[in-house]
């Protein structure tokens, strides 16, 4: 037996916090029966339904995806851009855990497990994401210190992260610098770099969690072992 709120969103229909919602609103039906209780507990039996739509129990699937450039960060887009999903050959409705921008390369997970995807984008757990940017000029010791503790961007201030110069190529005038973050705010990396002066001519991003992409060309993918999403939910819970 299983939370009502919890086989929604594990079903890959919402997130749990918007399951939640909609069974307060008493817009869930379990065997015809409108609930509206968040304690109510469903087995393999029942029948799930939001308005019309029958509520069916996907087999989960984890999936670790090298994105290339040029490729958007969403199931669908209305420019008819190329999606990280048109990558997939699946069936499944999956969804990618947080973003990345349109020419950030690197590791990205997509499933369609709903809790384990609230659990990693939210901020309290801070999952580590590591990107390698290339950016203009020689980046000092100074502007890592200054990222590292947190600079002002929309309004805000991020918080303190690790900033490492990793090489710096006098030829092409440019810094290899690796960056560690636990937030995912829009273009962050970029306008933290920004920031301190810096233009990035090029995003990676190597690590999410533990998670790397050894081994795998641009636009390919691997499925998770079960060891490695036991491992993430150890990490968030």
């Amino acid at each position: 037996m299983e939370r009502l709120q919890k086989v929604i969103a594990n079903s890959g229909y919402c997130s749990r916090r918007k399951a939640e919602e909609l069974i307060s609103d008493g817009k869930v039906r379990v065997n015809g029966q409108v609930i509206s209780e968040l304690g109510f507990k469903v087995d393999g039996n029942d029948e799930i339904m939001i308005g019309n739509k029958v509520i069916s129990r996907e087999e989960k699937e984890y999936i670790l995806l090298n994105k290339p450039r040029g490729v958007v960060t969403t199931t669908s887009d209305e420019k008819n851009r190329k999606t990280v999903i048109d990558l997939i050959d699946t069936d499944k409705r999956l969804y990618p855990v947080g973003r990345l921008d349109y020419d950030t390369t690197g590791a990205l997970l997509l499933t369609n497990d709903g809790e384990l995807t609230n659990l990693l984008i939210h901020p309290r757990n801070k999952v580590d994401k590591v990107y390698i940017a290339k950016v203009k000029g020689f980046f000092d010791k100074e502007s890592a210190l200054t990222m590292s503790r947190g600079v002002v961007i929309d309004g805000v201030k991020t918080a303190k992260s690790f900033v490492k110069l990793r090489k710096y190529d006098k030829k092409s005038d440019s810094s290899i610098v690796e960056v560690i973050i636990h937030e995912g705010k829009n273009h962050q990396v970029k306008k933290m770099f920004e920031a301190v002066g810096f233009d990035v001519l090029k995003l990676k991003r190597e690590m999410f969690a533990f998670l790397n992409v050894n081994g795998l060309k641009s636009g390919e993918y691997r499925y998770l072992s079960v060891k490695e999403v036991k491992q993430l939910y150890s990490l968030v819970k």
